[in-house]
């Protein structure tokens, strides 16, 4: 079977690998040079390489920036050339070019036309623009820009209040930014447990970011700043801002363009997103599409979960994803992280609820690091005792909240969670105790 994936970042080549395990003769089109997609060349592994290094220049360790970088670009071309090794490995064909399709069961690339039996759209997404707002060099930047800053902004404003605008924000504070946040809803990390939220907004203040929260961005006109330099000032409310540099991070949208889809019979919704079943078929038999062209949080893990459930279920293998038990992380200083429903979910669901959070003030690790900053928080069903989410702000809640996902896919009880032994001293004894909270009988605070 000839199978092509278009796009090689965390779904696209996690896909094409899978099913050249499965037996399939694939060919993955990318139309960058370097294969990984957003993820591992301007998102999740350059941003936190900066998030690493900025914690150490916080905490004293001198370096300079230009230095970070080069570490950043070290790692980023480390893996990419590992993906391309994987590809040899697995005998994957790569296509440098931008895919199109002509009819169905034939793609054009460039000048060359290919044809298959299956396609797997995994073209990943690109960031929103404000529409007074465009994007302009290194002046107003999208999360790929504000990752090549040669020097640390003096006033750098951060539209949008998610992961990406609260992560990047919290990377250039350190370097020494002043950063101010503008958010149009009432809170940051919105999708996340209000806990969660209360939380962040706290430390994030503490450690000098500004916060305009449930504020709409009305304006934007650019203002010289100095001799040589140009700002934007920006209107919001009452207030104005002038900054030298702008960090749009309002959120993606589905990529698409180019792709040829009216040629094979697929129309993506009003949002842009690709319409699937759940099988990651798209109107199109002979087309899948995984990732953030289709609809659902825009995680590289989830797009990489899909790859492998799309190239089993080509295979005609079983497979299945378990979207509830797949993780969010905030990857700031301490992190946020998050599986499962939160409260207020759990209770739209009319469950009765039981909950027990532990402050990181109880757990004796953390103690020992000076990082007591946040809690664990868990989430069960009163009736049948399951656990039904979990969630985090700790020095490692990247790590901990692993065993969220294994509970929850094994179905646990929050007792079977209060009566598994955790290693003292650590941090994830947080998950035991908040357990134990939920239950009536912590045994540290």
């Amino acid at each position: 079977m000839k199978v092509i994936v278009i796009g090689s970042g965390p779904g696209g080549y996690i896909a094409a690998i899978r099913a050249a395990q499965l037996g399939m003769d694939v060919t993955c089109i990318e139309k960058e040079k370097p294969l990984g997609g957003t993820c591992l060349n301007v998102g999740c592994i350059p941003s936190k390489a900066l998030l690493h290094d900025s914690y150490l220049v916080k905490l004293g360790v001198k370096t300079e920036l230009s230095k970070m970088m080069n570490r950043k670009d070290d790692v980023v071309k480390g893996l990419t050339d590992g993906v391309a090794a994987l590809f040899k490995k697995h005998k994957i064909e790569r296509l440098e070019g931008e895919a199109s399709f002509i009819s169905d069961k034939k793609v054009r690339v460039g000048q060359k036309e290919v044809e298959y039996d299956i396609a797997i759209i995994a073209t990943g997404s690109k960031p929103s623009e404000i529409p007074f707002l465009p994007f302009e060099k290194d002046l107003v930047v999208s999360s790929t820009g504000a990752l090549k800053f040669k020097s640390p902004p003096k006033n750098l404003a951060v539209i949008g209040g998610g992961v990406i605008g609260v992560e990047l924000a919290s990377v250039w504070s350190r370097m020494g930014s002043k950063v101010t946040v503008i958010e149009m809803l009432p809170e940051i990390l919105a999708t996340m447990d209000p806990a969660i939220s209360r939380t962040m907004l706290s430390i994030l203040k503490k450690q000098g970011i500004t916060f305009h929260l449930g504020t709409k961005l009305e304006s934007a006109e650019k203002e010289k700043i100095s001799l040589f330099d140009e700002g934007v000032r920006l209107k919001f409310g009452d207030e104005t801002l002038v900054a030298d540099k702008v960090l749009v991070a309002t959120g993606r949208k589905p990529y698409t363009e180019g792709l040829g889809l009216e040629n094979v019979g697929i129309k993506p919704d009003e949002r842009g997103f690709i319409p699937i079943n759940d099988r990651f078929q798209t109107e199109n038999p002979h087309i899948y599409a995984i990732g953030d062209v289709i609809e659902g949080p825009m995680l590289a893990h989830k797009a990489s979960e899909e790859g492998v459930a799309a190239a089993e279920i080509i295979a005609g293998e079983p497979s299945h994803i378990s979207y509830m038990s797949i993780p969010n992380v905030v990857y700031t200083h301490p992190e946020a992280a998050s599986v499962g429903m939160t409260e207020p979910e759990a209770k739209a669901t009319g469950r009765k609820l039981i909950t027990g959070t532990c402050s990181m003030r109880a757990i004796g690790r953390a103690r020992c690091q000076g990082d007591t900053d946040g809690f664990v928080k868990v989430v069960g069903d009163e009736k049948t005792g399951r656990l039904l989410g979990l969630h985090i702000v700790a020095d490692a809640a990247s790590e901990m909240i692993g065993e969220g996902v294994i509970a929850l896919n094994a179905k646990m009880t929050i007792e079977q969670l209060a009566n598994s032994s955790h290693a003292h001293p650590t941090l994830s004894e947080g998950i035991k105790e908040a357990a134990l909270a939920a239950l009536g009988r912590p045994l540290n605070f």
